[in-house]
């Protein structure tokens, strides 16, 4: 059951906007990854809130935010929050689709955008290519299709081990949580409901345009597609850089959340030096 006593709420004319607020300093933004919430955070926000204030919104459609009843961007709604809170520019941090709204945001509200990190992700536009994870989306696609909600859970966690790796390497408890993120999201939402988000285009070959720092954090035991993806952003915008958490997949910050920390602590050192 999500904790709602530190979850504040913002009301749009798309409906509610629901975030957490820690810490005081520099803004630093954590956004989350598809199907899962801004608990997928909770090992990163006490220690960044220590510098920062730390904002982990659950974007539209998941956790405690409103569905979409009209079309929207979530780059729209978190340059909305941004400039709502009247605390910017951010530091954006983005796991997976949290990524690519991050890199949309770059693209579509440079004002709101101080530096970029993104995780297992190049742009909201991605290119799948590995038979490992072309053939899990359309399993998992298929089986929500169906409505076959276990199957669904069960084949989307497989991002968790990677391709690379089972069960047994990874902790349990990670697992369970992601499970329950993921069942909570599909429970907000009926088979026949309209997908009402609307696409950022031609994301790629806008992104060398992009001139605030950048850093793509990897786990490096996640599908070649992913990692691929972000070493190509990472090649496109001027003086991005990569780094590797080894021994996980594409959830590093839960699997090994010091030493993504670590990782990411040194990038804001180097933004505030």
């Amino acid at each position: 059951m999500m904790s709602t006593s530190q979850i504040q709420t913002f009301e749009t004319e798309g409906g509610r906007l629901a975030y957490r607020d820690e810490g005081a300093g520099p803004l630093l933004v954590l956004l989350h990854g598809g199907f899962v919430d801004h608990r997928m955070w909770d090992d990163q926000i006490p220690v960044f809130a220590r510098t920062h204030r730390v904002i982990a919104p659950d974007a539209r459609g998941h956790g405690a935010s409103s569905n979409a009843t009209r079309p929207f961007r979530h780059t729209d709604d978190l340059a909305a929050l941004l400039r709502h809170l009247d605390a910017g520019p951010a530091i954006l941090v983005g796991l997976s689709m949290g990524g690519g709204i991050a890199v949309d945001t770059a693209l579509e509200h440079p004002d709101v955008v101080r530096a970029l990190v993104v995780s297992g992700v190049g742009t909201s536009e991605p290119a799948f290519q590995d038979p490992w994870t072309t053939a899990t989306q359309s399993a998992y696609w298929q089986a929500l299709g169906a409505g076959d909600i276990d199957t669904f859970i069960d084949t989307f966690s497989l991002f968790i081990y990677g391709p690379h790796r089972t069960a047994e390497d990874v902790d349990p408890e990670v697992d369970r949580r992601l499970r329950e993120m993921t069942r909570s999201t599909i429970a907000k939402h009926t088979g026949d409901e309209p997908d009402w988000s609307v696409p950022v285009t031609d994301t790629w070959a806008r992104a060398a345009t992009i001139t605030v720092p950048l850093l793509a954090v990897n786990g490096g035991s996640d599908s070649a597609d992913h990692i691929g993806m972000a070493e190509r952003l990472v090649r496109l915008v001027p003086g991005g850089r990569a780094a590797t958490v080894e021994d996980t997949a594409h959830y590093p910050n839960m699997e090994r959340p010091d030493a993504f920390d670590t990782i990411v602590q040194e990038f804001l050192r180097a933004l505030d030096s």
